[in-house]
């Protein structure tokens, strides 16, 4: 802890010596335009004037990671954790120390489909990144603009809808090791994509691609597939999987009017290998032929977006969005004969599906004014699904789960001065399973001499509960675990204040920014015993959650150099009301990220390094129960790690062909240590363990063909 204040005192002291600074611009200086954001905006806005403090990810940091989808860029951004499930194959996003399900992940401002929802629990794995102009990250409530769902903040996917010649052709070839792993077909990684798109004429924009993913898993030791000892070692430490990924882009823009609509269809392949092995011995021929439960899963989704923009004769602004997604999760179980390759009692069903239909519109801009703006919306969700794995003997029998969303909200902007703006903002909204919320915000933007920027958010959203919380259900004569249809969803709470500055020192340009946030979800559903004897297990509406933290960003920028540093501390209670041994104390975390880029524009080679630093984690966990049946509850920690990638890109023949060689998680990062402190007298107390973050340090090569014409 006392290390933790040290790096972040040395931060602050930085960022405030920074403030401090005179500006002293070089009267020769050009001025560089501000990127356009449009995540949480009335209309596309430049990212000094807009009312949220965006964090944008440009399409340059993506190629200089050679990433390929979420889980590979957003590793090293403070606030945020990647959480890798190497069992299931899913990666997640831990958001302000709250998961993946308090958040929304949006492309193109519509949220995206996953296994039982619309926007949250996204498996980044799935997230294709070709094609993505940027990735634009607000933090905090949103809840008036995105509704349900969206406590800690958004990630709004941007894609391409240009091209500045008539024809594009981009081809790319991606090869990458898992540690020391590595051949050609049945070790590594192995990534190919495919790209063409054409400006028609002067209204009409197509584009099409297409992109395989094959992760050959991760042995750590163990020996695959075949392998037919029973001692623990067959199948992968990381499970193997291949996704695939098509779309297909159109767009007609004419004076004040736009349309576009995009389809996509992904594909994903999980094998599943089972460790415990059969021996079937035939006695009577003294013959063996070993067999295992193993499992493929399969993901099959669609998307059908379409989006149309534009402006009215009386001045007007537009947005309509409809979308429709279906994505189905297939789970083919059988017994595998290892020595035969044969396959015996095999089923085949759908487990997990999702259709969704969603339909978003605003207009804003009906009056002509230089100080007032407001702009109204509504926003509709139909979702039908199920969740059979999570939900149990629940929805076996009564399988399609439905939940309708219908929301109208308003804001409005008022613009006292060129540097003073102030937004409250109000959303109604229904939900047919629970009852209906007022969700309400109020975010203000003050520009003050010398470069400084001032952002303040207050805002609130509301989480509703998923599948396995409402309808799950395990009975045997050991387990009573059950869901709870009549849960409330969780209500956030949070407030966000941003100090930023631009410096000019003759040619060093600086950005340092500090800022202080706050977050508190309360009805927070978890896990509780409602009975000693015998022991059951149900979800209820029992914690509360309150995070405090203080961060810090800062960036230097001379000629082609640039330098980050950012770090953050986080205090985190997590508070639960109706436990008798229950502990709320505040656990800290602290978070360090830099980064470093150099460009010699003279050979077209830039060299990118990332650092993180991730602090050691502490959590109260419930560890067992007392003789009483009471819970009792135990601190689990995660231990520090570090993370680094390193990168070299090179362009040839006027950028015609790129080379991007590099090297992932360089300090070898695999199993990182989780101890959860027992307690005396505790019945089923949990034992130490570790968590398998990575798949240690790899390497990799992309070699991307891009012809202009």
């Amino acid at each position: 802890m006392f290390l933790n204040k040290k790096f972040t005192i040395v931060l602050l002291v930085f960022s405030m010596t920074t403030f401090g600074q005179e500006v002293k611009k070089d009267s020769t200086e050009v001025t560089v335009l501000d990127e356009v954001v449009v995540t949480g905006q009335y209309n596309p806005q430049s990212v000094k004037k807009s009312v949220h403090n965006v964090t944008v990810i440009k399409r340059a940091q993506i190629e200089s990671q050679a990433a390929n989808n979420l889980a590979d860029l957003l590793n090293f951004n403070l606030n945020l954790t990647i959480v890798p499930s190497s069992q299931t194959g899913k990666s997640t996003i831990s958001f302000f120390g709250l998961d993946a399900q308090y958040f929304n992940i949006l492309v193109d401002n519509i949220p995206l489909v996953s296994d039982n929802g619309l926007g949250n629990n996204i498996d980044l794995t799935q997230v294709n990144l070709d094609n993505i102009e940027r990735i634009e990250i607000v933090e905090g409530a949103m809840g008036v603009e995105y509704g349900a769902n969206a406590v800690s903040g958004v990630i709004n996917i941007i894609t391409k809808k240009s091209i500045k010649t008539q024809w594009n052709i981009n081809a790319s070839l991606q090869e990458e090791t898992v540690s020391d792993e590595y051949a050609w077909f049945d070790e590594g990684r192995h990534i190919q994509a495919f790209n063409i798109s054409h400006n028609i004429n002067e209204n009409w924009f197509a584009r099409v691609g297409v992109n395989r993913n094959q992760f050959a898993g991760f042995f750590n030791g163990k020996q695959g597939k075949s392998y037919y000892q029973n001692d623990g070692l067959r199948g992968y430490d990381w499970l193997p999987k291949e996704q695939f990924n098509s779309t297909a882009f159109v767009q007609y823009k004419k004076d004040n009017f736009q349309l576009f609509y995009k389809f996509e269809y992904f594909n994903e392949l999980i094998n599943y290998y089972d460790e415990a092995v059969r021996a079937n011995i035939d006695t009577q021929a003294q013959t063996s032929n070993p067999s295992a439960t193993d499992k493929i899963f399969r993901t099959h989704r669609f998307v059908n977006n379409l989006n149309l923009v534009g402006s009215l004769n009386t001045g007007a602004n537009y947005n309509v969005s409809l979308s429709y997604q279906q994505q189905k999760r297939y789970l083919n179980e059988f017994n595998y004969y290892i020595l035969s390759t044969e396959r015996s009692d095999e089923t085949d069903e759908v487990y997990q599906s999702s259709k969704v239909f969603f339909s978003k519109g605003s207009i804003n801009n009906l009056v002509k004014s230089d100080v007032f703006n407001f702009q109204l919306g509504y926003e509709t969700r139909f979702i039908n699904g199920f969740d059979t794995q999570a939900s149990g003997d629940v929805t076996q029998q009564d399988k399609t789960q439905s939940q309708n969303n219908y929301a109208f909200y308003g804001s409005s902007e008022f613009k006292f001065s060129n540097a003073f703006t102030l937004r409250p903002g109000i959303r109604y909204e229904y939900n047919s399973l629970f009852k209906a919320k007022i969700l309400a915000s109020i975010s203000a933007r003050y520009l003050m001499n010398n470069g400084f920027e001032l952002r303040g958010n207050i805002g609130t959203s509301y989480r509703t509960p998923n599948f396995e919380e409402l309808y799950y259900y395990f009975v045997d004569s050991n387990h009573d675990v059950r869901g709870n249809e009549n849960l409330n969803p969780e209500n956030g709470f949070t407030a966000f204040i941003n100090l930023k500055k631009h410096s000019y020192i003759h040619d060093l340009s600086l950005l340092n920014s500090l800022k202080v946030s706050y977050l508190d979800v309360a009805d927070k559903i978890d896990l509780a015993i409602v009975n000693p004897t015998p022991l059951q297990y149900q979800y209820i509406n029992i914690d509360a959650y309150k995070l405090w933290g203080i961060s810090s960003e800062n960036s230097i920028k001379k000629d082609n150099w640039t330098f980050n540093l950012g770090a953050t501390l986080q205090g985190i209670s997590r508070i639960a009301t109706n436990e008798i041994h229950a502990e709320n104390d505040f656990l800290y975390s602290f978070q360090l990220n830099t980064s470093a880029s150099y460009n010699i524009e003279k050979w077209k080679t830039a060299f990118t390094v990332l650092f993180k630093h991730n602090g050691n984690q502490q959590n109260y966990i419930s560890s067992g129960v007392d003789d009483n049946g009471n819970a009792i509850f135990s601190k689990s920690s995660t231990s520090a790690y570090n993370w680094v990638d390193a990168s070299v890109k090179k362009s040839f023949f006027n950028n015609k062909i790129q080379a991007t060689l590099g090297g992932r998680n360089l300090f070898d990062v695999t199993n990182v240590n989780v101890s959860n402190a027992s307690t005396d007298g505790v019945a089923h107390a949990s034992n130490n363990n570790s968590l398998l973050l990575g798949y240690g340090r790899s390497y990799y090569l992309k070699l991307l063909y891009n012809l202009n014409f």
